[in-house]
C-alpha cells in the first residue's frame, strides 16, 4: 500500500506531461509572422470596409471548416488561430460592426471605446505580447499608461483620500508602504499570496484540456487543490483574505479596489480570480494605439487571407443539427428569412447562456449534461456606462493616461450591496463606485485624429431589473421614463467627475449619454446586461465547474470559446480562445505561444550580443 501512492503519483505526472506537452495538430505559433509596420489608417470609411462587412449569402465562403458565432475577442481571436493553420472560418456578428467589446462608436465627432480600458502583461518579451503580435502580424501597437496607472479614491467629497497604484514588482509594494507606514508586513504578505495564487492558473487550463474522466479524477480525489494553490485559494473570498492581513480599512480597500474588473463585490469574489487581475498589471498597463477598433481591424485580414470572412448584421437564431445530434451549421436571420449555412464545426462565442438557452432546439436544451453546466453558472452583474465628449485637450482638462477608481467609502461590500439592492431612483442618485478613464488621453494618435477634443468613459454596475420593463422597446426610443432614469444616473456620476476633475465643467461637455444593462443586451448580446459574461463569484472557480464547463460541449461538433470558457476580460477571453483552439487542433497552444516568445527573445538577445 505504501508503494501505491508514489506509483499513482508518477503515472499521474506522466499523464499530465503527455497532455500538457502534446503536439499533434498544426501550430499557429510555428513561425514569427510579424511584418514591417504599415501606415496607420485613420479614415473611418476605409476602416469600415474591414469592420462593417454586412452579411449576404453571396459573401459566405464555400467549403468552410468552421463557423464562429460572435466577433468578440474570444471568437475573432480563435478565428485568427485557425486561419493561421489554413482553416477557412466564417465569423458571424449580430451587431453592425465587428469586435464585440473591442468595438468603438462615434457620436458628434467623438469616438468612444466600449470595453477596452487598459491591458496588462504586454512587455515585449512576454508570451501574451508575443501572442497578440502574431495574431495581428505585428500591426497592433501598444502605448504604456502613466505610472501610477490607477488612482484609488476613497471617501466622501469632504474627506477624499487618494492612493496611487504603481506598476513594477518592486515599486508596487514600495509605493504602497509609503502610503501605509507600519503595514509593511501586510503588504508583503498580500503580494506574496497574490503571486503564488496566480501562478497556479496552469491547472485551470489542464482541467479543460485533459480528457474529462482524467480531469474529474483530479477533482474528486482532491488532487486539484493539492497541485495548484490557485484552486486551494479559490474557495476563499477576497474579503476574508484581506481582513486577515490588516485591520486598516483603507488598506483593505486598496488591496480590493480592482474587483470592478471582474464584477463581484469582495465578499463574493474568489481570491484566486482577484490575484489574476493584480498580477496582470504588476508589470504595467497599456492601451492600443489608434483605439480599440485597431484590434479587430488588424485581425480580420488574417481570417480573410485564409479564405474566411467576418460578416456583421448576421444574427444567428439557431444552431443546426443532423439526425445524430451533431452540429452541422447555423441559421442566420436575413430580414424575415432564414439563411442556412452548413459547416463541419460550430463554435460559439455568444456565451454559455445564449448558446444553450437560445440557440439549441428545446429537446437538446433539456439534455442532463447541458442542464448540469447551466446549473453551475449564473449571469454576471449588469454594467452601466456613461460616455462624455469634452471640448478641450487633455492638458486643458487635466486628464492623463491613467484610471480613477472612485468609491464613496472604504466599506466596499456594504456599499455595493446597498446600492444594487436599493430602489432604483434612490440608487441612481448616489452611485457609490465609479471607474473613470480617458481613452483620448491614452491614445497618442488622438490629437491628430480629433484635435481639441477629449473623451471620458465612466463605468459602474446597475441592476438589470431596474431597466427590464423597457427591454422590448426600440433602442433609440425607449420612452420618457427610461430617459429620465438614465439622466438621474448621468447627473449622479457627473457630480463625482466634476468634483474629482475640477477642470471639467458643464460648459466643456459637448456630448453625454449612458448605456444601461439593456443597452448591453442590444449591442453585445448580454442576456442580463452583464459585461463580464457569466458570474465570476467563488463558485465559478471550483475545480468541479472547471472540469465540467469546457470547450467541448455535450453535443458533437459544437464548441465554446471566450470568457465563459476561461475567465473574463480581454486576456481571459483570449485564453478561452487558446483553450478552445488547443482542443480543436489537438495541441497545447498556451505552450506554443510561450515557446515562440522564448525563441524570439533568444534571437533578440543574441542580436544584441552580436
Amino acid at each position: 500500500m505504501s508503494l501505491l501512492v508514489p506509483i499513482v503519483f508518477v503515472v499521474l505526472v506522466l499523464f499530465i506531461l503527455k497532455y500538457v506537452f502534446r503536439k499533434s495538430g498544426p501550430n499557429p505559433f510555428d513561425t514569427d509572422t510579424r511584418e514591417p509596420l504599415k501606415k496607420k489608417v485613420f479614415e473611418k470609411k476605409e476602416k469600415n470596409k474591414v469592420l462593417k462587412q454586412g452579411f449576404v449569402a453571396s459573401k459566405v465562403p464555400d467549403n468552410l471548416d468552421a463557423i464562429i458565432i460572435g466577433s468578440g475577442i474570444g471568437g475573432l481571436g480563435l478565428a485568427v488561430l485557425l486561419a493561421k493553420v489554413g482553416k477557412k472560418v466564417l465569423v458571424l456578428e449580430q451587431h453592425d460592426r465587428a469586435g464585440g467589446c473591442c468595438h468603438t462608436f462615434t457620436e458628434k465627432g467623438f469616438e468612444f471605446d466600449v470595453g477596452i480600458h487598459y491591458i496588462g502583461d504586454l512587455l515585449d518579451h512576454k508570451p501574451f505580447r508575443c501572442m497578440l503580435d502574431q495574431m495581428t502580424n505585428g500591426q497592433l501597437q501598444w502605448e504604456p499608461l502613466e505610472n501610477p496607472f490607477d488612482q484609488v479614491v476613497l471617501g466622501p467629497p469632504d474627506n477624499r483620500r487618494c492612493y496611487p497604484i504603481y506598476s513594477g514588482r518592486t515599486r508596487y509594494p514600495e509605493e504602497l508602504k509609503k502610503c501605509f507606514p507600519g503595514e509593511e508586513k501586510a503588504i508583503d504578505e498580500y503580494l506574496s499570496l497574490v503571486k503564488k495564487t496566480g501562478r497556479g492558473i496552469w491547472l485551470l487550463a489542464v482541467l479543460k484540456l485533459w480528457p474529462a474522466p482524467l480531469a474529474k479524477f483530479l477533482v474528486y480525489t482532491g488532487l486539484a487543490k493539492r497541485l495548484s494553490f490557485f484552486f486551494k485559494m479559490a474557495s476563499r473570498s477576497l474579503t476574508d483574505v484581506v481582513n486577515e492581513l490588516t485591520e486598516n480599512k483603507d488598506l483593505r480597500a486598496v488591496f480590493s479596489y480592482i474587483f470592478g474588473t471582474y464584477g463581484n463585490m469582495p465578499k463574493d469574489a474568489s481570491f484566486s480570480m482577484h490575484s489574476l487581475l493584480v498580477t496582470h498589471y504588476l508589470n504595467g498597463a497599456w492601451y492600443p494605439k489608434g483605439g480599440a477598433s485597431e484590434i479587430a481591424y488588424h485581425m480580420i485580414p488574417i481570417v480573410e487571407k485564409a479564405g474566411g470572412a467576418v460578416l456583421v448584421r448576421a444574427p444567428v437564431n439557431r444552431i443546426l443539427f443532423n439526425d445524430a445530434k451533431e452540429a452541422c451549421g447555423v441559421s442566420v436571420m436575413k430580414g424575415q428569412e432564414e439563411v442556412h449555412i452548413h459547416t463541419p464545426m460550430v463554435i460559439s462565442n455568444a456565451g454559455i447562456f445564449n448558446t444553450y438557452q437560445k440557440l439549441l432546439p428545446k429537446e437538446l436544451q433539456a439534455m442532463p449534461a447541458i442542464q448540469e453546466q447551466l446549473s453551475m453558472m449564473k449571469n454576471g452583474e449588469g454594467g452601466l456606462s456613461v460616455f462624455l465628449g469634452l471640448n478641450g485637450t487633455k492638458e486643458e482638462l487635466g486628464l492623463k493616461a491613467d484610471n480613477y477608481w472612485i468609491f464613496t467609502e472604504n466599506n466596499f461590500d456594504e456599499l455595493v450591496e446597498k446600492y444594487l439592492n436599493g430602489e432604483r431612483e434612490e440608487s441612481a442618485k448616489k452611485v457609490p463606485l465609479l471607474f473613470v478613464a480617458s481613452p483620448s488621453a491614452k491614445d497618442p494618435t488622438w490629437e491628430e485624429r480629433s484635435p481639441g477634443k477629449s473623451t471620458l468613459s465612466l463605468v459602474s454596475f446597475a441592476n438589470y431589473a431596474w431597466f427590464e420593463e423597457w427591454k422590448d422597446g426600440k433602442v433609440t426610443n425607449r420612452g420618457g421614463d427610461y430617459k429620465e432614469l438614465k439622466q438621474i444616473f448621468i447627473d449622479s456620476v457627473l457630480e463625482v467627475v466634476m468634483d474629482v476633475f475640477p477642470k471639467i465643467t458643464r460648459d466643456k461637455i459637448e456630448f453625454v449619454d449612458a448605456g444601461t444593462p439593456i443597452t448591453n443586451t442590444h449591442y453585445i448580446g448580454a442576456p442580463k446586461g452583464e459585461i463580464y459574461g457569466a458570474d465570476h463569484g467563488i463558485a465559478r472557480f471550483s475545480p468541479e465547474l472547471n472540469a465540467t464547463v469546457r470547450p467541448q460541449t455535450p453535443l458533437k461538433n459544437l464548441y465554446l470559446t471566450g470568457q465563459d470558457v476561461f475567465v473574463c476580460g480581454f486576456a481571459g477571453a483570449l485564453a478561452g480562445a487558446l483553450t478552445c483552439g488547443s482542443v480543436i487542433l489537438n495541441r497545447n497552444l498556451h505552450l506554443d505561444a510561450i515557446g515562440l516568445a522564448k525563441r524570439i527573445k533568444f534571437m533578440n538577445d543574441k542580436l544584441k550580443g552580436d
